[in-house]
């Protein structure tokens, strides 16, 4: 496969295409030779993308796409919600590990690049990471692609600082996606905001939408979705999402957040009546011999993928 387009010299020097796929056992879900899919006949390409470089608080996303990508070996392929084997309908490849670059800008410009090359040959980019400060980079390509975007946003925080020791930082994720004019962001399960994020929000009307985890017994997954409705959509899921007591694997975790089953209701309502794009899934800090965190990560990763195709017609 080519070096993605548009890369500085030194990022492309970086990434190592060779064998630029990972064997089908060693990538997600661990599929037999038999199971396995070309790159070309896939429709879906897992991205790990191990961007750790601007967190601020407890360290270890970079080791997050490989404990996906282990711990999916264990998934289920069979979804009792959508009755099949969601991957044979989807074909799924995986790119391998590649060096990435050390400062955040540059490593924003080497996932675009790398995201723009997927969406060109038609494929649906999944990025494990790594720090939330990766979807400004990812975003790139959608937001170029299509006059109208919204962001699905999963997040204990609102990320929407304009600078935490630097604009690219985690903290300013959806605030550097917002860059793009033609962004939308609808945020779920939010449950910290700082005082400087306040302003910005409050004067960007509707083009920001925040449901927040202390008044989710009164919102409905349709509720949430409802914004969606007929738009082209990027789910970006920040595991700290999550409930701390479900979720403590991660560098902020925070009490107060979703649960499973009601995080899966809100992409499965949105998967009905969008089109759900590309994704990403960050800040998964593994911790040793706590192995249900990443299991939990990579389960929405399969979860997330399967809805994305499948939803509207299952």
């Amino acid at each position: 496969m080519p070096i993605p387009d548009k890369l500085p010299r030194r990022a492309k020097a970086m990434i190592a295409f060779d064998d630029a796929y990972s064997p089908s056992r060693a990538g997600f879900l661990g599929l037999t030779e038999q199971d396995a899919v070309s790159y070309e006949a896939a429709k879906a390409v897992v991205i790990p993308f191990g961007l750790e470089a601007s967190v601020s608080y407890g360290g270890g996303t970079g080791a997050g796409p490989r404990a996906i990508i282990a711990a999916s070996h264990q998934v289920e392929l069979f979804d009792e919600q959508l009755w099949c084997e969601p991957f044979r309908e989807i074909g799924i490849v995986t790119l391998n590990e590649f060096e990435i670059a050390t400062t955040v800008p540059e490593a924003l410009t080497q996932l675009e690049g790398i995201v723009r090359r997927m969406l060109a040959g038609g494929k649906f980019p999944l990025v494990l990471g790594g720090e939330h400060s990766l979807t400004a980079g990812a975003i790139r390509p959608f937001a170029a692609k299509h006059p109208e975007l919204t962001i699905l946003h999963f997040d204990a925080h609102a990320d929407l600082r304009d600078d935490y020791h630097g604009r690219y930082s985690h903290a300013c994720a959806m605030r550097r996606c917002l860059d793009h004019g033609n962004v939308s962001l609808v945020s779920c399960g939010i449950r910290n905001i700082s005082a400087e994020e306040v302003p910005f929000l409050e004067e960007s009307g509707k083009r920001i939408r925040v449901y927040w985890a202390k008044d989710k017994a009164r919102w409905s997954p349709g509720e949430v979705v409802s914004h969606l409705k007929g738009r082209k959509v990027y789910l970006s899921f920040d595991i700290d999402a999550f409930d701390s007591s479900l979720m403590p694997a991660t560098g902020t975790p925070e009490p107060g957040g979703l649960f499973w089953n009601e995080t899966i209701e809100i992409i499965a309502e949105a998967s009905k009546i969008c089109d759900i794009v590309g994704a990403d899934i960050v800040e998964l800090a593994p911790i040793q011999n706590l192995h249900a965190c990443d299991f939990l990560a990579a389960k929405l990763a399969y979860k997330m993928l399967s809805l994305a195709f499948l939803g509207k017609t299952r």
